[in-house]
């Protein structure tokens, strides 16, 4: 299976080593062979070059089964351009119009809300990825002056919010899932938001087996912390899922743990962990790199790979609950370290 891995800025190349070191203990251990082909585009390709990806680049990315992302972002470029070419860029040339993030509580101790057990936390969130807010729609007038305007447009459209509003559905009914709750703000954005209605009134038709609802996305924030045991599938718009999967991450324990996919279902898709480059941290073995190891398993599950999937998520439940992590969730071992013990479990797994 080719492999497209770009490491990222910042602790994103520590994190992704420890990933790949688990990927290869997988390999390993079932039998299986990876060819991973490291990319090195980043902040350091960037300023040694001018080039964020080049112009093959996203051909390049599609010739892949998969493609594996470490976090980017670095001070030293302006606008951080390169990230929104290599990170955006693939989104939106590659049309993953599934941004998928599993909430999932390891361990009730790493819970900030009292008295919750694992079994509170645990849905996930279905965020549309290439349209919203985030498509750059927009511009300024009269920059830098007391008379500025700056206008950033909303984009929706039919198609966008059917096929990520069906993936719910249907991702609910594949995996046995209750409900799906859809969070919009029609409220007051009554326009854009008029079309998420109807879809998912339409579509909620097509799935009576699954409960269908509907929160305001402020409404959701604050179910979400009181009572999180109530969500099974959420879908909702880019921006509000950019932020609500952030709390979601909060509740499973840090965004360290956090573990996300960029899909587009049939074709080539990306995987990366969340959790920001964090440039002061890089190279000092600090960050937790359970997220982007949870990132590769859900990379392996897309591939169809879901045995060795289950043995990743094991070995990293496996690390947490025993303390075997990084401080910021209970341990003393740092990012190497907590790569080899999650990867040494892997190899202990089958004989």
């Amino acid at each position: 299976m080719r492999i497209a891995v770009i490491p990222g800025d910042g602790i994103g190349v520590d994190t992704t080593a420890e990933a790949v070191k688990v990927l290869r203990a997988v390999g390993d251990t079932f039998g299986r062979q990876f060819d991973l082909e490291m990319l090195p585009w980043g902040a350091d390709y960037y300023l040694q070059t001018g080039i964020t990806i080049p112009p093959d680049g996203y051909t390049l990315l599609r010739g892949f089964g998969a493609i594996f992302i470490g976090a980017l972002g670095d001070p030293r470029v302006p606008h951080n351009r390169h990230a929104r070419d290599i990170l955006l860029g693939t989104r939106f040339e590659l049309d993953l119009f599934v941004n998928y993030r599993p909430v999932k509580l390891l361990d009730a101790r790493l819970c900030p809300l009292k008295d919750r057990s694992v079994s509170d936390v645990n849905f996930v969130v279905f965020r549309e990825n290439t349209e919203g807010l985030y498509v750059g729609l927009g511009g300024r007038f009269k920059a830098g002056t007391e008379d500025e305007v700056a206008v950033q447009e909303e984009l929706n459209t039919y198609k966008g919010v059917h096929r990520i509003v069906k993936h719910a559905f249907e991702f609910a009914q594949a995996t046995g899932r209750r409900s799906v709750c859809m969070a919009d703000k029609s409220n007051a954005m009554i326009e854009g938001h008029a079309l998420w209605q109807r879809v998912f009134r339409e579509l909620a038709a097509q799935y009576p087996g699954i409960e269908a609802r509907h929160l305001y996305i402020d409404a959701m924030a604050l179910h979400m912390v009181q009572n999180p045991a109530q969500f099974d599938v959420i879908v909702t718009n880019n921006l509000f899922g950019d932020i609500i999967t952030d709390l979601g991450a909060a509740l499973q324990g840090g965004l360290g743990l956090a573990a996300s996919a960029n899909l587009h279902p049939g074709r080539t898709s990306m995987f990366e962990p969340v959790h920001g480059s964090a440039p002061p941290l890089a190279g000092k073995n600090v960050a937790n790199p359970m997220g982007a190891i949870l990132s590769a398993a859900l990379m392996l599950d897309y591939l169809g790979l879901k045995q060795e999937a289950a043995a990743i998520e094991a070995a990293v439940q496996d690390a947490v609950v025993t303390g075997n992590g990084t401080k910021e969730i209970g341990g003393a071992l740092g990012t190497r370290e907590t790569g080899d013990y999650i990867a040494g479990t892997i190899r202990g797994q089958r004989t």
